[in-house]
């Protein structure tokens, strides 16, 4: 008799096939073949010299892909989510004043992190005069809502008032020019499954000078020991001590694709691959107008490269139409998130589904939905 109450789960017990699919939504994006075998190598400790060397490469080529020569550059060991809770959780304190310019979900979700550690996101009701600003917060690229926002002076204003001006590129990284250092971006990050095509799971991020004056003078510790910066720059070998110390088992595979998406992207340059993302969005853009559908950023300087949104065909059900895509071509498209819900339809062409080759393939796609799936009578 066994003395396990649970057995062996049957699903386990049998091999498992992944299918593969086009990626063309606003996230994931497929992992070409170069990085997959990247990741593919044989597992290294965490802090053997090897990985460490390739950490290294990895913050050379963060410094690159953001235009900086911060000295505090890595990658967070999770999603970009984890990057935004980082970025905050270390340059903001309880009591404090944020302001958060909210363009979709993921404004919303970094005035929601201020709040949960206690800090102002607007006027405090009851307070006879303003709070005085520590940080500014913009999304350069809202997925949600296909937006691209200029950012060209908000730092330098943010500095006149001693504010720190933090940006999430995580749609936009790679798609569209950013320069962190002639831009006064004090905070900037992104995720490893947009452009750079790599699993999600690393997260790029680089902190200025005046970040990390105002981070490592804190009067408090940051709410998150995983994401304090004072460890994870000793980790990442940016503190300029001649240890490492343990601080936790970063994702090393994850580091050989960052790494490899990294070496893509300098071997491609990035004025080659911002212009490339710019023509092929252009021609898609093109192409839906062709088609009668209309696009939901109306000012073509606002648009958003690598993410596009579709207003949702009008007498059509977008997860009808996302739904039929998936099943009869093999095409991940996404409907609407947060604000944008039941608004639009959101195709992403980025890194190396960014080609007019996947546009054409989505555009029949499209054009096959419409033919085919019901429309209610207006």
């Amino acid at each position: 008799m066994s003395s396990l109450s649970v057995p062996p789960p049957q699903c386990l017990l049998q091999p498992y096939t992944v299918p593969h699919r086009y990626l063309l939504g606003p996230g994931p994006s497929n992992v070409p073949p170069r990085i997959s075998t990247a990741g593919a190598q044989p597992m290294l400790g965490h802090l053997h010299a090897e990985t460490i060397e390739i950490m290294d490469h990895v913050k050379s080529g963060i410094q690159y892909a953001f235009q900086t020569q911060n000295r505090v550059t890595l990658a967070v060991s999770g999603p970009g989510h984890a990057a935004m809770e980082c970025a905050i959780f270390n340059s903001v304190e309880a009591g404090e004043s944020v302001l958060v310019g909210v363009n979709g979900i993921w404004g919303e979700r970094a005035a929601e992190i201020a709040q949960r550690i206690g800090s102002y996101t607007e006027n405090p009701a009851g307070k006879g005069q303003e709070q005085k600003l520590v940080l500014f917060f913009l999304t350069h690229g809202e997925s949600s809502t296909g937006v691209l926002h200029p950012i060209d002076g908000i730092g330098e204003l943010c500095h006149k008032y001693d504010c720190l001006f933090l940006v999430d590129s995580v749609a936009a990284l790679g798609g569209t020019p950013i320069y962190m250092d002639k831009q006064d971006i004090d905070i900037l990050y992104t995720g490893s499954q947009k452009v750079l095509n790599a699993p999600p799971g690393t997260a790029p991020i680089s902190f200025s000078e005046r970040a990390c004056y105002k981070i490592f003078n804190r009067k408090t510790k940051p709410v998150s020991y995983f994401l304090d910066l004072s460890w994870l720059a000793n980790y990442w070998g940016c503190d300029g001590k001649p240890v490492r110390s343990y601080h936790h088992t970063g994702p090393v595979t994850g580091l050989y694709s960052l790494r490899e998406s990294l070496a893509i992207l300098a071997e491609t340059g990035l004025e080659n691959s911002w212009k490339r993302h710019k023509e092929v969005a252009e021609y898609f853009h093109n192409g839906l107008e062709k088609m009668g559908l209309k696009l939901f950023v109306e000012d073509k300087k606002a648009r958003l490269p690598t993410v596009t949104t579709i207003v949702a065909p009008p007498g059509y059900e977008w997860k009808e139409i996302t739904g039929y895509i998936m099943k009869n071509h093999n095409i991940e498209i996404s409907g609407g998130l947060g604000p944008s819900v039941g608004m639009v339809l959101r195709v992403g062409l980025m890194g190396c589904n960014s080609t007019k080759g996947h546009v054409d393939m989505i555009l029949q796609a499209l054009a096959d939905a419409l033919k085919h799936c019901h429309k209610s009578r207006v």
